[in-house]
Order: C-alpha cells, then sequence, then structure tokens
C-alpha cells in the first residue's frame, strides 16, 4: 500500500545581509543631513578635506566628530580631545558587548567589523530586531549607515564651495542643534533630565565661576561636567529606575 509523504515544513528564511540593509534605510535618511552639516562645518573650520573624510570613514562617530573639530579650533591639547572622545564613546563597548551575547557567529573577524559599525541608531534596531541572532544582519545594518554617513560628509564638503562664506561660519552651530535634537526627546524621563541639567549647571559653574580665575581649557571643562553628571546619576538612580 502506497503511503504518502508528508512534506517537511520549510525552514524560514535567515535574515541576510540585504535584509539588514533595507531595515537600515531610515537610519540612513536620517544620517545624510547630519552628515553633511559636518561636513560644512569642517569646511567652515578651514579643516583639510583630507583629515575631513578620514575621520568619517575611519573614526564614525559623529558626535565625537563634531566635538573635536570645535575642540581642535579652540585649541585644545591632543590628550584633551582624545579623553574627551573617550568618555564621549565609552558606550559603545556596552552596546557591542551586549550585542555580541546575541550574535549566533564565530567569526572574530565579523564580530569587529559589527563592533566598529555600531552606533546609537543601529543598537537601537539590532536589539529589538530578532534577526540579530543573524551576524550578517547586523553587518549590513551597520554598512549602509556607515555608507550614508560618508556620503553625506562628501557632500557637505562639496557643497561648501558653492555656499557663501557668511553661511559656512554659521554651520558652527550644527554641532549644537545636533545634540539639543538628541537629547530634548529623551527629557521626558525624570533621570535623564536630571544628569543633564547637573552637566548643565556644572558646565556654567566651571565657565563663568572658576574659568575667570583658574582658566581651564574647553576640553577639561567638558571632561569634568560629564563625568560628575555621571556619576550624580549614577548615584541617585538605580538600573531599574532608568530602564
Amino acid at each position: 500500500m502506497a503511503t504518502s509523504v508528508q512534506p517537511t515544513p520549510s525552514a524560514s528564511p535567515q535574515p541576510t545581509f540585504r535584509a539588514g540593509l533595507r531595515a537600515g534605510v531610515p537610519i540612513a535618511i536620517g544620517y545624510i543631513p547630519i552628515a553633511i552639516a559636518f561636513g560644512l562645518l569642517a569646511q567652515s573650520f578651514n579643516l583639510p578635506n583630507a583629515i575631513t573624510l578620514s575621520m568619517s570613514f575611519f573614526i564614525f562617530a559623529g558626535a565625537s566628530q563634531f566635538i573635536t573639530i570645535q575642540l581642535l579650533m579652540n585649541g585644545s591639547m591632543y590628550w584633551e580631545i582624545i579623553l574627551t572622545t573617550f568618555i564621549l564613546n565609552s558606550r559603545h563597548f556596552l552596546m557591542s558587548a551586549s550585542l555580541s551575547q546575541r550574535i549566533e557567529t564565530t567569526s572574530q573577524k565579523l564580530l569587529a567589523a559589527i563592533a566598529f559599525g555600531v552606533t546609537d541608531e543601529t543598537f537601537s534596531i539590532a536589539s529589538i530586531r530578532k534577526e540579530t541572532r543573524s551576524g550578517v544582519f547586523v553587518f549590513g545594518l551597520n554598512t549602509i549607515a556607515f555608507l550614508a554617513w560618508n556620503v553625506g560628509t562628501w557632500m557637505g564638503v562639496f557643497l561648501a564651495f558653492g555656499l557663501p562664506d557668511a553661511l559656512q561660519a554659521s554651520m558652527g552651530i550644527a554641532l549644537y542643534a545636533m545634540f539639543i535634537g538628541l537629547l530634548v526627546p529623551s527629557l521626558t524621563t525624570r533621570p535623564v533630565f536630571i544628569v543633564a541639567s547637573a552637566a548643565i549647571v556644572i558646565q556654567a559653574i566651571l565657565h563663568w565661576g572658576v574659568s575667570p580665575f583658574f582658566p581651564i581649557s574647553d576640553g577639561i571643562r567638558i571632561i569634568v561636567a560629564t563625568i560628575t553628571a555621571a556619576g550624580i546619576g549614577a548615584i541617585l538612580f538605580k538600573e531599574e529606575e532608568v530602564a
């Protein structure tokens, strides 16, 4: 007697590099105008094009790139710039460690490439998508963000050639606009509001209360305000309150 063969259920398709690219399109769209602003800002300070483009290609850290240019133009010492950017980017250690626990891959080269491309936005998407178990998906997500940032930087650098000097000089406000844009949506939570307020107060005290008597460079003020405000937040709020 003939027996019917039951079809085996097909395995769910593995997340692909292309799927990661598609998931990262909204990030890429948001990165381009900010990267253009970075390129314009660098041009307004007459930073050599090779340095501007290399920063986006080798560093790929928007906030750190903006603040590095600002500190360079203010004459900050190199160790201040390095320490400031290290503090700003130290959160990437935690984000990369978190993703490494979810990604199912034994390729150290792939993990290193993913770690380089992690940003706040790509981490947010990777943290909530089940496809994150696939390393190639996260790599695709990071890749389109990286490409968009670099394309935007090129656009900003070369758009600056056709802009009036007054408009180029006004791009210095792009740094503050970007930080305000990142900060304001998070101010609805009490811990963020208090930590941000503490950083503002500390920076104001250092700038107007201390610097006139004991000159302190911009880099040192940023480092002190950041560490002190973060310490206040760690003391006042438990982990469960922030989550």
